[in-house]
């Protein structure tokens, strides 16, 4: 590849004149000079360094800049951070280096940036959840750290097509995993949408591309309904002296994609792939009066949806997005969601984070965003135990909808949906929810594991007898609470494993067994226990007895490290070399880049079948799982343990028969099982395992097994039950 150095860096130049005239806040001089001096350093830095593409790598870090400066709205010691989040990891530059040329602010938000990319080298973990974990760790120090990390993530996958397709399955599955809520979360829906679609690329491309082509296909209507909306409204508008604009808003492919396979249905059964916005311009004192005022104007005209009403401006959520949602029975008699929001409102959704902090003032009281994020610390300040479930527990609350409910004294509590009494103790303080017995909502006595509803008056009963047991993990969803519980739960635990140690050292002295790290890695792993406090917790309260430690014994050198030897033993190795022997005919699973034979079960949170794009998941004891890729732990196995993820490929099956589980709905009618009977039997070749049938009122549902050998069969048995008289719906489970 020929590189012209003299047009190459007259783009760079160009790049950063852009990025100083795109900037969301006002840039001072001395802003200004700071940027220059980042954007310098940078270059000097990265003179010697090219993507995976060819280009000079300085064009990374400054569109990662001109995302923070831009499409973020970051101040400029953010810009500089962002132009410099790379040196100190991949440059000789030293974080020391970077504190004397532009102070301790900047040189603190690269060092987060820089703290996440270190990874400890544990094998015992997943590498990745430990990632995340320190990544959100960063928000103890600085929150921009993050919002750079999320820039960075979010120009990393505009630039993916180049990389092999198991890397981009992997980023992909991160991003939708951990980044986009977190970009949710700090209100930046720009980004997380674009987020969530980029991802949806390259995990199901033939989805997106069919969706993407149908929303193109679409712009045309779409202009065309808001050009009518608006005709009905603006004349109303346009009396009472409002100044205000009107526009649409097409919903994500990544949420028709959700809402598709949520509700299964198809692109044309999702009525709502569009919103309208109306927003106006206000003074602060009249942004609530306006929104309302013109909420009255559009229902003059066109009759609301009164359960679809959505009042964001009284109670904004939690990460500060305020904004008033109907649903009304637009033009043509279609369903339309209308967003009425001020310029201001309309800026915090568009920038999130970044207009929160413009527009807070210092008098104001404390908003969503600052909530959530002190919430966000005290799940923080539990920094130890397993790095998946810290990740887990954190999730919890990213995506969660909210609900309001008040004290005795009347304060109003802001919780996930589905929060629980027990969560909402917590949530006042740890005391109150260690101590916890019962509740009163709306004076009714009702038991801790009672789900609260919005505008319920809830008081908490404590007792000093009361301790936290290991079921209230089953009725809590928030992190404050699941993070105290286990903290309370693991003190005893600790106390209990101290005893079972000393207990087990003297059990396997008898055995002829000495007690050393080797030995408890074995014990691990025979007992299939997470970790070795697990283990000595089983021999503490008696459930790991005598009779199962001889059956260790006996079974001595059987360990996980034999097991993997085992299982890929060269004689029964075969390795794929023709592509063309993979037909629509499967009956082996190939794994890995080799394409070879490996042992392997199928996994039952998913039931694959013959033909369904899978992938092998290396488990601790069980060996190779297969899993669908849209398994309902695709995502987590990805992210969390890609390591261990292995590509998989049918290839010829006529020998091999596979379970399927189909449910039925529809119009009953007269013969309708034989006729289901009759198109299974006789037509498919297809074993029936179970039937089950239920009619009431004229309708039905029912349930089939069957034993088939692929995916192509299935689909074929699918179209035909369809063409059944009466049967409306067919799903796989």
């Amino acid at each position: 590849m020929i590189i012209d150095e003299q047009i190459e860096n007259k783009e760079i130049a160009k790049q950063y004149k852009e990025l100083l005239r795109i900037s969301y806040l006002q840039l001072t001089d001395e802003d200004k000079k700071l940027i220059r001096l980042a954007f310098d350093t940078a270059v000097d830095a990265h003179k010697n360094q090219r993507r995976k593409s060819g280009e000079a790598y300085i064009f990374h870090p400054i569109a990662v800049a001109k995302i923070v400066a831009s499409e973020i709205g970051l101040d400029a010691a953010s810009i500089a951070a962002a132009l410099l989040h790379d040196t100190v990891e991949d440059t000789d530059y030293t974080l020391d280096d970077i504190e004397r040329l532009f102070g301790s602010t900047v040189a603190k938000i690269v060092h987060g940036l820089t703290k996440i990319s270190h990874l400890k080298k544990d094998t015992d973990i997943s590498l990745q959840a430990e990632n995340f974990r320190k990544m959100l760790l960063t928000l103890n120090d600085d929150i921009r750290v993050i919002i750079i990390k999320i820039a960075d993530r979010l120009h990393n996958m505009q630039t993916m097509d180049a990389m092999p397709e198991h890397k981009q399955v992997k980023i992909a599955s991160e991003t939708l995993y951990i980044y986009a809520p977190i970009a949710h979360r700090i209100g930046m829906y720009n980004i997380k949408t674009e987020l969530e679609d980029l991802s949806l690329k390259y995990t199901e491309p033939l989805r997106f591309d069919a969706i993407k082509s149908k929303i193109d296909d679409s712009q045309d209507e779409q202009k065309k309904y808001i050009k009518d909306f608006s005709t009905f409204i603006k004349k109303s508008l346009n009396g009472e002296r409002l100044k205000y604009f009107i526009k649409g808003r097409n919903k994500s492919i990544f949420s028709i994609h959700k809402k598709m396979q949520k509700q299964n249905i198809p692109y044309e059964g999702v009525f709502d792939k569009f919103a309208i916005r109306v927003v106006y311009k206000s003074t602060p004192k009249n942004e609530k009066f306006l929104a309302w005022k013109i909420y009255s104007i559009i229902t003059d005209h066109f009759i609301p949806n009164p359960t679809r009403l959505r009042d964001w401006i009284s109670s904004p959520k939690s990460n500060g997005y305020e904004s008033l949602h109907i649903t009304v029975m637009g033009p043509n008699n279609k369903w339309v969601e209308v967003q009425i929001r001020s310029e201001r409102m309309h800026e915090i959704a568009e920038k999130g984070y970044a207009a929160h902090f413009k527009y807070k003032q210092g008098e104001q009281k404390e908003s969503g965003i600052d909530t959530w994020l002190n919430r966000v610390q005290e799940v923080l300040e539990n920094k130890d135990g397993n790095a998946v479930d810290f990740v887990e527990d954190f999730k919890l609350n990213l995506y969660a909808e909210e609900i309001f409910v008040f004290t005795p004294q009347g304060e109003l509590k802001s919780l996930p949906t589905g929060s629980s009494i027990l969560d909402f103790a917590f949530s006042i303080h740890t005391e109150i929810g260690a101590k916890a017995r019962g509740a009163r909502i709306n004076g009714k006595l009702v038991p801790l594991s009672r789900t609260l509803k919005s505008g319920e008056n809830v008081e908490i009963i404590t007792s000093e007898n009361s301790k936290p047991t290991a079921n209230w993990l089953d009725h809590v969803i928030t992190s404050r609470a699941r993070t105290r519980i286990k903290a309370s739960l693991n003190e005893e635990k600790k106390r209990i494993s101290e005893d079972g140690r000393e207990l087990l050292r003297r059990k396997l002295k008898q055995l002829k067994i000495n007690l050393n790290e080797r030995t408890i890695r074995r014990l691990v792993s025979y007992f299939k226990v997470n970790t070795s406090l697990d283990l000595f917790y089983r021999v503490g309260i008696g459930t790991l007895d005598n009779k199962k430690l001889k059956d260790f014994a006996a079974n001595y050198n059987n360990t996980f490290l034999n097991f993997i030897k085992k299982r890929m033993p060269s004689s029964n190795r075969k390795k794929i070399e023709d592509r063309a022997e993979f037909t629509s005919n499967y009956d082996k699973l190939v794994f890995g880049k080799d394409k070879e034979e490996l042992p392997y079960s199928l996994s039952k949170c998913c039931t694959p079948i013959a033909g369904d794009k899978v992938f092998g998941f290396v488990t601790i004891n069980e060996g190779i799982k297969v899993h669908r890729h849209d398994c309902p732990n695709s995502l987590s196995l990805q992210s969390n343990f890609a390591y261990r993820v292995l590509p998989a490929w049918w290839v010829d099956s006529s020998e091999q028969q596979f379970n399927a589980k189909l449910t039925l709905s529809g119009i009953d009618q007269t013969g309708l099982v034989n006729q289901v009977t009759r198109v299974i039997s006789n037509n498919m070749n297809v074993d029936i395992f179970k039937l089950n049938f239920d009619t009431e009122e004229g309708l039905f549902n029912g349930s089939i097994s069957v034993g088939i050998k692929n995916s192509v069969t299935l689909d074929k048995l699918v179209n035909n039950l369809l063409k059944i008289n009466g049967i409306e719906k067919v799903t796989r489970e």
